[in-house]
C-alpha cells in the first residue's frame, strides 16, 4: 500500500469520525469505528459453519469468503483481527451488547432484520432453493405443501422463516446447524431441506446417488455486514470499502478463489 493512499485512507477515516458527534448527536458517544481504531483491534462476530463462507479447518483457522473479507477489513484499517464465535442466533444480541463490532456470516439483509440492524450494501446475492431426496417424488415446490411432507430447516435462518411461509401444510423439522438438517434427508427422514443455493449444491455434490438440487430460486436472498442501529459514520466507512475492494480487484479474487466451482445460480 503506498504511502498516499495511506494518508487518503487515515484522511477518510479521521473525517468521519470527525462527523460522528453530528451523526449521533450531542453527548450520544463515538462510532464503533472510532472505538476499532482507539482499540486497534477489528473483533467479528460469525457462526463458522457455512461454508465457502465461514468454517474452521481442522488446524482451527477460520477460513472461508466472509473471513478472507474480515482479514482484508482488518488490514484497511490497519488493526488487528480478532473473531468470536458462536451460534447464528446469538449474534445479534452480541452485537447490541457491544461484545462484536459487526456480524460478518452470510447474514441475509432482511426487513424485519432492518428494525434492529443496520446492514451495509449487499456484497453477494443468492437465493433459497431445495435440496430434495432423488427418488421421493417432488419435482418441484409445488409437490411439498402438503400434509405428510417433511422440510428440513436450519433454526434461526430465512430458510425456516420462508418455508414456514411457502409450505403451510408440510411439516418443519427444526435444527440448530445445516449438516443436521442435510444429513435428515440424506438418510431419509425429510422430503427437503431449503437453504441457500451454493450450499445446496455443495450438498447435492457431497450425495449425488441420493439428493437432486432443485435450483430455482425461491427468494432473493442478500448477504450484507450487519452493525449497530445508527452508527451511520461505520456504515459509510463499510461501503466505501466494499467500493474499494470491488474497484481494485481484491472482491473478484476472493470471489474466484471460493465460488469457481460453485457459482451457477448465483451472483
Amino acid at each position: 500500500m503506498s504511502y498516499l493512499f495511506k494518508a487518503c485512507l487515515w484522511a477518510m477515516t479521521l473525517l468521519l469520525c470527525a462527523c460522528s458527534r453530528d451523526a449521533y448527536g450531542p453527548g450520544a458517544g463515538a462510532s464503533t469505528l472510532d472505538r476499532i481504531l482507539e482499540r486497534g483491534v477489528l473483533v467479528i462476530g460469525t457462526e463458522p459453519e457455512f461454508p465457502p463462507f465461514e468454517y474452521v479447518d481442522p488446524s482451527g483457522e477460520y477460513l472461508g469468503f466472509d473471513m478472507d473479507l474480515a482479514r482484508a477489513l482488518a488490514a484497511d484499517l490497519g488493526v488487528e483481527l480478532r473473531i468470536e464465535s458462536m451460534a447464528f442466533q446469538s449474534l445479534p444480541t452480541a452485537l447490541s451488547n457491544g461484545q462484536i463490532d459487526l456480524i460478518l456470516s452470510g447474514l441475509t439483509a432482511t426487513a424485519e432484520r432492518a428494525k434492529t440492524l443496520l446492514f451495509t450494501e449487499p456484497y453477494f446475492r443468492t437465493g433459497l432453493c431445495l435440496l430434495v431426496q432423488r427418488e421421493g417424488g417432488v419435482e418441484g415446490p409445488e409437490d411439498l405443501n402438503a400434509p405428510g411432507r417433511k422440510i428440513a430447516v436450519k433454526l434461526g435462518t430465512t430458510g425456516e422463516i420462508v418455508a414456514a411461509r411457502l409450505f403451510p401444510k408440510a411439516e418443519l423439522v427444526r435444527f440448530d446447524t445445516e449438516g443436521s438438517c442435510a444429513l435428515e434427508l440424506v438418510n431419509r427422514r425429510a422430503d427437503a431441506f431449503i437453504y441457500d443455493q451454493l450450499s445446496i449444491m455443495r450438498h447435492h455434490k457431497n450425495n449425488p446417488e441420493t439428493t437432486r438440487a432443485l435450483l430455482e430460486p425461491l427468494t432473493y436472498e442478500p448477504y450484507a455486514i450487519a452493525i449497530q442501529q445508527g452508527d451511520f459514520v461505520f456504515w459509510r466507512y463499510l461501503n466505501l470499502f466494499f467500493d474499494r475492494i470491488r474497484g481494485d480487484g481484491r472482491f473478484d479474487e476472493l470471489y474466484q478463489k471460493h465460488f469457481s466451482e460453485l457459482t451457477d445460480g448465483a451472483q
